[in-house]
């Protein structure tokens, strides 16, 4: 089975971004956001059926984490009540599509995250998502400001509370940033490959997985510059006094295979052990072109994948084995569908 970690609904039906714009409007006008609107199961259908699940068939992905569009996620704009609308209609939706396909999808939820706004709000959120829609993980902003970085680092107390409730709900999050409004900063390029590497190496200098052993992450993109800096990282963990960070930090964390070209790729297993990796196209997200040195789109990550000469043992925990084991929540559902 390929289960690929990170998908994003970035073809949602245009009624939904269009109350997105009107919530926004009416918070720049002082009025209240009009209804969200009623979206037909048939809309929903148009909206995978001709992208993201002919993608994933024609790669060989069979089932899919599926989460709202990360750049859509916009915790910096607005309030601590436009961000928990917009998160449960995003929510809700993803839902949905996984109700319609639940072979070929699986919840990952957005939080209502707001700048200056304590994350123990966004654990309610959480909660109805794991226990209500089935979910099996979260994506965490650890940026909300959008590209100005005006949060504690991610290894701060004031994260715990969401780390408690991650621990008991046997969740994991991946660290993934949203939009970004510093001009200096692309979105894609430069701000989500930032925050990766920032993450990290937040990680290394603290002690958090001391405090909570039982805390898992997933680093998107590779890890950002990580893998491919990786004696940078060693030397700088053995100049802060620090442990390893094979050590140190990958005890609890992960990188997906969203990396964009075959030699990437290769460096990526080169350094990073394979019991750290998840498979994950980010698809369709970031690139959705075609490689003219290839024929073949950016984003088809399993086609790197398989030109590895990995072990027939090491090839199952990439696209399966690994996932099943950092999304307990994953493994008991398809265990209840008899694929074990």
């Amino acid at each position: 089975m390929i289960i690929d970690c990170h998908g994003h609904y970035t073809t949602a039906p245009a009624a939904h971004t269009a109350w997105r714009e009107a919530q926004q409007a009416a918070f720049r006008a002082g009025e209240r956001p009009p209804p969200y609107p009623a979206i037909s199961d048939d809309e929903i259908r148009a909206s995978v059926e001709d992208s993201q699940l002919r993608l994933m068939a024609e790669r060989g992905i069979d089932l899919t984490v599926f989460s709202p569009r990360a750049s859509a996620m916009g915790h910096h704009f607005g309030d601590e009540a436009v961000s928990a609308a917009w998160a449960r209609a995003c929510n809700d939706l993803i839902a949905r599509v996984a109700g319609l396909y639940p072979d070929r999808f699986i919840g990952v939820c957005q939080l209502p995250q707001s700048p200056g706004v304590p994350i123990a709000n966004s654990v309610a959120e959480l909660r109805r998502c794991v226990n209500e829609l089935g979910f099996v993980g979260c994506n965490l902003n650890p940026d909300p400001s959008g590209g100005h970085w005006t949060s504690p680092p991610l290894t701060d107390p004031a994260w715990f509370p969401l780390y408690e409730a991650m621990v008991e709900l046997d969740v994991p999050a991946m660290v993934h940033v949203s939009a970004v409004t510093n001009p200096s900063f692309h979105a894609t390029g430069s701000h989500y490959l930032n925050a990766d590497t920032t993450a990290f190496m937040q990680l290394l200098e603290s002690d958090l997985f001391e405090t909570f052993p039982g805390l898992r992450l997933i680093i998107p993109h590779g890890g950002g510059a990580v893998p491919y800096h990786w004696g940078r990282f060693r030397g700088l963990a053995d100049m802060l006094g620090r442990r390893s960070p094979a050590e140190a930090v990958m005890g609890n964390v992960l990188f997906d295979t969203c990396v964009y070209h075959q030699p990437g790729i290769d460096l990526l297993f080169d350094v990073i052990d394979v019991g750290n990796l998840l498979f994950g196209s980010e698809m369709v997200g970031a690139v959705r072109g075609i490689d003219p040195l290839t024929g073949h789109h950016f984003d088809d990550t399993r086609r790197y994948v398989d030109a590895l000469l990995l072990a027939p043992g090491d090839r199952v925990k990439v696209y399966e084995r690994n996932a099943r084991r950092v999304y307990p929540r994953l493994d008991a559902a398809l265990s209840r569908r008899g694929i074990c």
